[in-house]
């Protein structure tokens, strides 16, 4: 995590350093959550490694892969985090995760005693829109195909961790669908 906020250029070492070392552990094991529906988040995840899927659960009772995040990156119910409001989210490891968790008191204490750290935050949820808004156009805009294979460019070592049905879900495709493009590609 300390190399990847000092990515940023953002916070100072002394700054970093009381970031992190208000970051507590976690292990997940596959399958286990670190939110479910209807529950208050109040705390964020820093994935050092394995992978979590973030999912809701329609009306029908299907549930919906939205989210995939894989190591070296922040996760959380963030509309739950930001209005204290029970989220409607699921998010589940899907292999073996270790986490560093940071409570919402040590966030808003960054953000609320230091500029940079107003900045950190402002820069992660750019980003956070920005990363939504492109999925949104892939969906809108890309074949299953591109999507897919841009999984893959970037995540090819996890993307095989994943079930199909949860692959399949995130790229808005059949699981039959999804066999017949790993064919394909192969």
């Amino acid at each position: 995590m300390q190399t990847y906020l000092q990515s940023f250029n953002i916070l100072s070492p002394a700054e970093i350093d009381v970031f992190t070392a208000n970051a507590t552990p976690r292990t997940l094991k596959k399958g286990e959550f670190f939110i479910t529906e209807h529950h208050t988040c109040k705390e964020v995840a820093f994935i050092k490694s394995g992978i979590l899927r973030s999912y809701y659960t329609a009306a029908n009772a299907e549930e919906y892969t939205y989210c995939l995040t894989f190591p070296n990156q922040f996760m959380t119910a963030y509309s739950s985090l930001i209005t204290g409001n029970p989220t409607v989210e699921n998010i589940q490891a899907m292999s073996d995760v270790n986490l560093l968790i940071i409570k919402k008191e040590v966030i808003d204490d960054l953000a609320n005693s230091s500029i940079n750290g107003l900045k950190l935050l402002k820069t992660i949820a750019e980003q956070q829109y920005l990363h939504l808004e492109k999925r949104v156009f892939m969906y809108q805009k890309d074949a299953a195909k591109a999507r897919y294979l841009e999984l893959f460019k970037n995540y090819p070592e996890y993307i095989k961790q994943i079930p199909v049905k949860y692959l399949a879900s995130f790229l808005a495709i059949t699981p039959r669908h999804l066999s017949r493009l790993r064919k394909e590609i192969i």
